[in-house]
């Protein structure tokens, strides 16, 4: 539909219309595989000739796949009209330097696409352009009056993916928008803010798809306030918590559960818990390690298991890693082999310890579920637990050890399990939480001063306006601007479309992102007809409420099996097949894949039924 309004402003109207020509697909250049039994989505925007896979983690757009990216940006570009928003775009290559100055240079590391000039000066490809955009702010906007700002941009972005994985859903390259707002102050960022989230709950209700709005942790992006919008999927990689009965609703990061008490049970020998009659049951307590940035602290996680009965070490992912991370800041969630790491940098197995400055730690944190007796028993010299690794002959000498059980910012027994199906809900009594994987699709961030501080994006402002405009500025009348970052994945959000509503026909689009809202296919000998159909479609008035038709006529010179076929792996939301009944009643019949539709419709009401089948896809 986008893509058609389009379509009418390039062509003009009504002479426009006239001249201009039907779209086949004998007109593409469309490369096909056909669709193999059990394939999973991505394969099937291969074989339906969407994308092509260049590299690692990096894709070619086809035709058919760049008609359904341009009709997706066409559907942000409206959202983004309706804030105000200007469109430019930034050069997807940044400097090393500006990004040290933001702090994140580090912080982002290995993930970094780095590279250098002639000259020796050190650039890297955006994987995000804060830096760059307030810089470009920064260096435009002297007053408080050129306020508000609200800027974005559709561009590609680059990360160093270690497992590109699920096509475009974990990709090396991938397609963003950006939004970055600039405001005077913190009320009016936050009102920003509200619009913004208005705004994106409106561009996924147009999809027409089941999605999730979930409050998230901004991590690395700074500010302290930020909301993710997903799309539940089994191939989703991250975890979206929800409650039964009320509203909530929180990412894996920042979702909350009650604490429960410790286990009433002493320790016996290797795993079993006693109850305090005397009788046993098998409980495994069990250790899951980490390791610092710096590689000079081993992380022990201490829980109750009761999965298995042997005392080992765990490589279930049962332990909260973001939860280990608000504890301890210093903790590389990105370290696979912890031990590797330890025994590599630390000395090996032989307990020597190696020539880097400062002393080691073991740090042992111990989660709330653990009875006293199972806590006090990590620190006994004769403990039966693998407080070291079963590989270490030695523990390392001069070793400090350390044992938390207590938040040291709240004081509150340490909760570092993952939250469960049927956890209780921390925002009410009643209600049960339930864990989705899901993948994020987009995501609002308000940044406050993260990036105009250390980057000198400030705004003059008069002395008598400050306190009118609740500014704290004592000293200075120059006013950090507030900023907010709002993103959507744009080439995410077609693999993870492609996922959601595909079946084993093929790919299923809803229709405001589909290649084409219409395809008509005629059966042997009727590809006049076929002609009389798509003028048909294409006669009715165009203007705001009834836009024209996007259609394609496949006229290619196969059989009338093999491009039903074809059409049903591409996901054309309607199908208008010219068939047997053409003849003699001019009866076309339509179908609709994904709302289980097969309806016969005479010619003079078919496009009424078409736009009216459309309306709920």
């Amino acid at each position: 539909m986008l893509m058609a309004e389009l379509d009418c402003l390039k062509y003009g109207s009504p002479l426009g219309e006239s001249l201009r020509p039907r779209l086949k697909v004998v007109m593409s250049w469309i490369i096909r595989l056909g669709l193999m039994p059990g394939s999973d989505p991505h394969v099937k925007l291969i074989r339906a000739g969407f994308l092509r896979q260049a590299h690692s983690g990096v894709f070619h757009m086809l035709p058919l796949g760049r008609r359904v990216q341009d009709k997706l940006e066409a559907l942000i570009d409206k959202y983004m009209y309706q804030l105000g928003a200007s469109k430019l775009a930034l050069s997807s290559i940044s400097s090393e330097e500006i990004w040290s100055r933001s702090g994140r240079l580090e912080k982002a590391g290995s993930e970094l696409f780095r590279f250098r000039d002639r000259k020796d000066v050190k650039y890297l490809l955006s994987p995000t352009h804060e830096e760059e955009i307030t810089s470009l702010v920064s260096n435009a906007v002297k007053s408080y009056k050129e306020l508000p700002i609200r800027l974005y941009q559709i561009s590609r972005k680059y990360r160093d993916e270690r497992r590109p994985r699920h096509g475009l859903l974990r990709s090396r390259e991938f397609i963003m928008k950006d939004l970055y707002t600039f405001d005077l102050s913190p009320s009016m960022a936050l009102a920003t803010y509200d619009q913004v989230r208005e705004a994106y709950t409106r561009l996924f209700d147009e999809l027409k798809l089941p999605y999730l709005v979930a409050e998230a942790d901004s991590g690395d992006m700074g500010g302290n306030l930020s909301h993710e919008f997903h799309f539940p999927t089994s191939k989703g990689e991250d975890h979206v918590i929800s409650c039964s009965n009320c509203e909530y609703v929180a990412n894996e990061e920042l979702a909350e559960s009650p604490v429960p008490g410790p286990a009433s049970n002493t320790v016996g020998s290797g795993s079993e818990l006693t109850k305090g009659d005397g009788s046993q049951r098998e409980v495994k307590i069990s250790v899951w390690r980490g390791i610092s940035r710096d590689r000079r602290t081993l992380v022990n996680v201490w829980y109750q298991s009761p999965t298995r009965s042997d005392p080992a070490t765990s490589t279930n992912p049962e332990v909260n890693v973001h939860a280990v991370k608000a504890v301890f800041p210093d903790f590389d969630a990105a370290v696979e082999d912890p031990l590797l790491m330890w025994e590599t940098f630390n000395g090996g197995s032989r307990g020597n310890t190696s020539t880097n400055a400062g002393p080691l730690t073991l740090l042992n944190l111990v989660d709330c579920r653990l009875s006293e007796d199972a806590q006090s028993s990590i620190s006994t010299a004769a403990s039966r637990l693998p407080v070291w690794p079963k590989s270490m002959e030695l523990s390392p000498p001069e070793t400090d050890m350390v044992i938390i059980n207590k938040d040291p910012s709240t004081h509150q027994p340490l909760n570092l399990l993952r939250i469960s199906d049927g956890d209780a809900c921390p925002r009410c009594t009643d209600g049960r939480l339930k864990v989705q994987r899901a993948i994020e699709l987009g995501h609002t961030f308000h940044l406050g001063t993260r990036y105009s501080e250390p980057l000198s994006a400030t705004v003059n402002l008069p002395d008598n306006d400050l306190n009118a405009l609740g500014i704290e500025a004592a000293l200075s009348t120059q006013v950090p601007m507030q900023m907010g970052c709002h993103g959507i994945g744009v080439s995410r959000m077609i693999g993870a479309v492609a996922d959601t509503l595909a079946d084993g026909k093929g790919l299923n689009w809803p229709r405001v992102m589909a290649p084409f809202e219409v395809v008509i296919i005629p059966g042997k000998g009727l590809d006049d007809a076929s002609l009389k159909v798509y003028d048909t479609l294409c006669k009715v008035p165009t203007y705001a409420g009834n836009p024209r038709l996007d259609l394609i006529l496949d006229d290619r010179a196969a059989s009338f099996p093999w491009k039903m076929q074809d059409a049903d792996l591409v996901g054309y939301p309607v199908i208008v097949v010219v068939g047997r009944r053409w003849k003699a009643e001019s009866i076309c019949e339509v179908q609709c894949r994904r709302l289980q539709l097969r309806q016969e419709v005479a010619i003079e009401e078919l496009s009424d039924y078409v736009r009216s089948v459309l309306a709920r896809l």
